[in-house]
């Protein structure tokens, strides 16, 4: 399944996580399926949350006119 979530967008794992959410939150999931279901979630939100702060970091950056990427700063 690792390579399977490799190769999804960010919104695919996200909608993936959303649905995973629904069908433990309905009680009707087998203990088994139940644990089957958490630990591949876990795995999609560690990978989501990878890169939402891979994302964060480039953001954070800016292109300065010689080039250089700078940390972002808001001066007062």
């Amino acid at each position: 399944m690792a390579s399977k979530s490799n190769e999804m967008t960010f919104e695919e794992k996200i909608k993936l996580l959303e649905n995973i959410v629904k069908e433990l939150e309905s009680g009707e999931v087998p203990l088994e399926d139940a644990i089957n279901k958490y630990t591949e979630a876990m795995k999609l939100v560690k990978d989501c949350s990878d890169k939402l702060n891979k994302v964060t970091e480039k953001v954070n950056k800016i292109m300065l006119e010689n080039g250089k990427l700078e940390d972002f700063t808001v001066s007062e």
